[in-house]
């Protein structure tokens, strides 16, 4: 092979692989968009074009479950615990929103001359926020612009504590939806609100979520 020809297979053989590099990153680029999963569980409206003609309903909506106990979880961020956000919603039995809430101070007490601790230096329980905070679940149920809470059901982002479950009681609440317990099985206040609830007749159950999670993007929706 003479210099000439050894030239012109280098060039070609250099080129082969530009080439083969270049397919190869298209077809992965391209994979990858068809393939990203959407944070919120379904899939995005950029990518799944659908035929304008087509009369059928979308399929990838939420659950009222799940609708109601993400309405819980919005509700949380509201919260300015630095330690532990709360939500609730209290929820008709036909689907209607009666209230929501979380945790925080009651009205006209700032939260910026209050104190937001869990535990005081000085061992003085006035200086942690447990004596002064409204819990989610009570704020929900006070939120309802004087709608009956009577025969209707709660979803609360962790099990109610045993004051909490008084007051859902005596609002007339048949129904308890809640996300997580609390870590701790031994914790009293949470073995005397099951024990509160069973003894009033008080339906709870674990939510059992449809998605692992819901993106919301502020964005125009068409």
């Amino acid at each position: 092979m003479n210099s000439r020809e050894f030239v012109l297979v280098s060039t070609a053989t250099i080129f082969g692989a530009l080439a083969s590099a270049l397919a190869a990153r298209f077809f992965f680029s391209n994979q990858k968009k068809h393939n990203h999963p959407s944070l919120n569980g379904v899939i995005s409206k950029k990518c799944s074009a659908r035929c304008p003609f087509d009369p059928s309903k979308r399929n990838e909506y939420l659950s009222w479950d799940d609708y109601f106990m993400a309405i819980a979880f919005l509700s949380a961020e509201r919260s300015k615990d630095p330690n532990r956000q709360v939500g609730a919603c209290l929820v008709s039995q036909n689907g209607v929103i009666l209230g929501i809430g979380y945790n925080g101070f009651p009205r006209g007490c700032s939260d910026d001359k209050l104190p937001w601790a869990k535990k005081s230096k000085t061992g003085d329980p006035l200086e942690t926020k447990y004596p002064y905070v409204c819990h989610a679940e009570v704020n929900a149920i006070l939120n309802t612009n004087h709608a009956s809470a009577a025969g209707q059901k709660l979803y609360v982002t962790m099990f109610p504590c045993n004051e909490c479950a008084k007051i859902i009681i005596q609002s007339g609440v048949s129904e308890v939806i809640y996300f997580v317990e609390k870590k701790s099985d031994s914790d009293i206040a949470c073995i005397a609100s099951q024990k509160l609830l069973s003894m009033a007749g008080i339906k709870v159950r674990r939510h059992q979520p449809q998605m692992d999670q819901i993106l919301i993007k502020f964005e125009d929706p068409r």
